[in-house]
């Protein structure tokens, strides 16, 4: 028992201390539209080499990766025309209504790339708190960097 413990510690710790960085450089970053996108990416790879350090693989993560790109690349998009149409009620509401759209849309891709990488290379996913937390992180930070520097290429933002 006490060794499922420390894993749920770990993990919580960790999200805890990613979720302070991610705060952190938003913060930074809010009035500085032009580079949010390239902060996103950069923590993306930051994230990357900290799951590293923690002995992630990232064929674990491959999974939870696709969900969070897929989520987050799509949801800033709604989110953002929403803002247009109806300023920040219509950006949260176009948030809202985008998340849980594209949490079916990124859990159809996360169940389709698990299904493929099982297919293909009999690779068994080992979920687990941290790598799936991680890499759901990761992804949507790379699909919000994606998106956002989309967006900033053509003046939306």
């Amino acid at each position: 028992m006490k060794k499922r413990t420390g894993h749920f510690l770990k993990a919580l710790v960790s999200l805890i201390g990613v979720s302070f960085i991610v705060i952190a450089v938003v913060s930074y970053f809010i009035f500085n539209s032009t580079l949010i996108g390239l902060a996103f990416l950069a923590m993306g790879f930051l994230n990357l080499i900290f799951m590293k350090i923690m002995k992630i693989e990232l064929k674990y993560i491959y999974p939870d990766l696709a969900f969070g790109f897929v989520d987050n690349g799509v949801m800033v998009f709604a989110a953002i025309a929403g803002g247009i149409l109806a300023g920040v009620p219509g950006a949260i509401i176009g948030g809202v209504a985008g998340n849980t759209i594209t949490d079916g849309i990124g859990g159809f891709f996360e169940g389709y790339v698990s299904e493929r990488q099982k297919e293909k290379t009999r690779f068994e996913s080992q979920r687990r708190a941290l790598s799936s937390s991680l890499g759901k992180m990761t992804g949507c930070m790379f699909g919000a960097g994606v998106s956002l520097t989309i967006i900033w290429l053509i003046n939306l933002i």
